[in-house]
């Protein structure tokens, strides 16, 4: 787990934009295992496995929590959308299959109990973790966490640690921005510091977090 922190308007939500595809990149490269990535589009980038979460959470709000985390599982559908759209067996037996999958998620994430809810209807917490399940069910080799904490308590952000240590366990690199330093320093292995786009420190948690430059960067001399 590698953490990315720095001021607002560091930069950080722009890189994950630019690795994403969302936003172009006007110099350089960006290289996923060993291929370049960089001028490929963003369903491109998702099928060669990277996955995101959002700072303003983006939920289809009239779905079901269950229906939203079965979009996550797209990139795994076999069957044509011909064969979606006619009701043919094969494609009615994947759907169950998805749905399945889906529904083994939700209880990995402890949200069993709110498949059949409207996810408007969750909480705000409850929605940020619901946008965790779908970036997750995409089976990504990279997931960014673009401020996935932010509004929650203290009790509510390590519950979520616990889980992304679960998914880095599975072998899924993960890249987490976000202000709460306490989360930040506890779960990560390694944090980069940014400041105006540019990397002003990097290393262990602790020894970045003392370092002048960025308690500078981020309280101010």
């Amino acid at each position: 787990i590698t953490g990315l922190i720095g001021p607002n308007g560091a930069g950080k939500t722009t890189i994950v934009n630019l690795i994403t595809g969302m936003q172009k990149v006007t110099s350089g490269q960006i290289r996923l295992r060993d291929g370049d990535i960089t001028q490929l589009a963003p369903d491109r980038i998702a099928r060669a496995g990277i996955a995101r979460t959002f700072q303003n959470i983006r939920l289809l709000t009239e779905e079901t929590v269950l229906d939203n985390v079965v979009i996550g599982l797209h990139r795994h559908e076999r069957t044509s959308l011909l064969a979606n759209v006619l009701g043919l067996p094969s494609a009615n037996r994947e759907r169950e299959e998805l749905r399945q999958r889906a529904a083994a998620l939700l209880t990995d994430f402890n949200m069993s109990d709110l498949a059949r809810r409207p996810a408007g209807d969750l909480s705000y917490g409850h929605q940020r973790r619901l946008e965790m399940v779908r970036a997750v069910a995409s089976e990504p080799d990279l997931l960014l966490l673009d401020e996935p904490v932010a509004g929650m308590n203290d009790v509510e952000a390590d519950e979520l640690g616990i889980i992304f240590r679960r998914i880095a366990a599975r072998g899924v690199g993960v890249l987490l921005i976000e202000h709460n330093i306490r989360f930040v320093t506890s779960l990560c292995d390694t944090l980069y510091v940014i400041d105006a786009g540019r990397v002003i420190a990097c290393g262990e948690p602790e020894a970045v977090c003392n370092d002048p430059q960025v308690i500078a960067a981020y309280l101010g001399e």
